[in-house]
């Protein structure tokens, strides 16, 4: 299952650098608005403790992560809605992502030029908030008149459309308020779901600081983070400076570096943490001589849609799963010593997938 992460923000805020450190795609970071037209793509290897310590006692061929795509989408202005600097382009590659990492700039540099002429975090994030609302009440603007007129329709059509028209007067009398379309009622975006609202979808707000305030934040920071919380959205703070050093790191050149740093987890790691929470995502692990691996899976799917994000075949003809818990598994040391102490469960179709679980999929061909 995959999902992906659209990188925005104001020019000059670190979007590309960022994005350079996580991915293995090279952005051009550049000091000039506008320097990403085009956006870029970009797989991110999630590091995920337990894959290690199950490959340990597996000592497969293969160890393979689950990834997140980022997308690294031009930085927006003031006026984007109204087509200031490629606006409604750029607008056009948000509407495509799962959920949002919004760079908000928190560093001050001299020489790193800002939009603005000052380094100013709310302000910043009003000005992407705004035009986000004002591309989604133009969209429903536009959509009302028709939606008017086939709720005046007696027939099956006519009454959905007055469902969908009581749907379209709520969020925009909420976005005129100023407020985003992600926190009203999940009935009332699904009545909505086509016109895929931009402020519908999930927010992760990534304070980017200075390398001296990784540890101890900032002002500017603390505000984002503040901001954040009032919109229950997820936050993480990075300083982008330090993820490109450690982009350039091996492995153990990296845990050296993080721990000289006083640092637990990269800020990248941090933020596809972030994105699984936030999406509702968790993960589950196939382990096996040839490859042990990481799966991402909706939370709350039940075992025939978790064996077909492997193939869509293992889900039609789904039999059964074999399923041990993370923490047995370690604990038990093999999948034998499992079975022998009775902690390997044959589960079928009705059976919802844990976050941790090491399944085994049979299925008729």
């Amino acid at each position: 299952m995959g999902f992906n992460c659209g990188i925005v923000g104001l020019p000059n805020v670190g979007k590309s650098t960022i994005f350079n450190a996580m991915t293995a795609a090279k952005a051009t970071a550049s000091n000039y608005p506008f320097c990403t037209i085009e956006p870029n793509v970009g797989m991110v290897m999630v590091r995920d403790e337990r894959l290690t310590k199950i490959a340990e006692l597996v000592k497969p061929e293969k160890i393979l992560p689950t990834a997140v795509e980022f997308v690294d989408i031009a930085g927006l202005v003031r006026g984007a809605s109204s087509g200031e600097g490629l606006g409604n382009k750029f607008l056009g590659h948000i509407r495509s992502v799962d959920t949002i990492v919004h760079i908000v700039r928190c560093f001050v540099d001299d020489n790193v030029t800002h939009v603005d002429g000052r380094v100013d975090p709310k302000s910043d994030i009003e000005t992407i908030n705004t035009e986000l609302l004002i591309a989604d009440l133009e969209a429903i603007d536009r959509r009302i008149p028709k939606t008017e007129k086939t709720s005046k329709s007696p027939t099956a059509e006519g009454k959905a459309a007055k469902v969908e028209l009581e749907a379209l007067l709520a969020v925009k009398a909420h976005l005129g308020d100023g407020l985003p379309a992600r926190l009203l009622d999940v009935e009332v975006l699904e009545a909505l779901s086509e016109l895929n609202l931009l402020t519908a979808k999930p927010v992760i707000y990534v304070a980017n600081v200075g390398e001296d305030e990784i540890l101890s934040g900032s002002d500017g920071s603390r505000e984002v983070e503040e901001f954040a919380k009032a919109e229950s959205a997820g936050f993480v703070m990075i300083c982008g400076g330090i993820e490109a050093e450690l982009a350039e790191l091996e492995e153990a050149e990296r845990v050296v570096f993080l721990e000289d740093m006083g640092i637990k987890e990269s800020g990248i790691d941090l933020l596809a943490f972030e994105a699984h929470k936030l999406l509702g995502l968790i993960t589950y692990f196939t382990a096996g001589v040839k490859e042990v691996r990481a799966w991402t899976v909706r939370g709350g799917a039940m075992a025939p849609e978790a064996a077909g994000v492997i193939h869509t075949d293992f889900e039609k003809g789904f039999i059964k799963a074999e399923v041990m818990g993370y923490d047995d598994y370690i604990e038990c040391g093999s999948e034998a010593a499992c079975k022998e102490r009775g902690l390997l469960r044959i589960e079928g179709k009705e059976y919802t997938v844990k976050d941790g679980d090491i399944m085994h999929f049979r299925f008729a061909n």
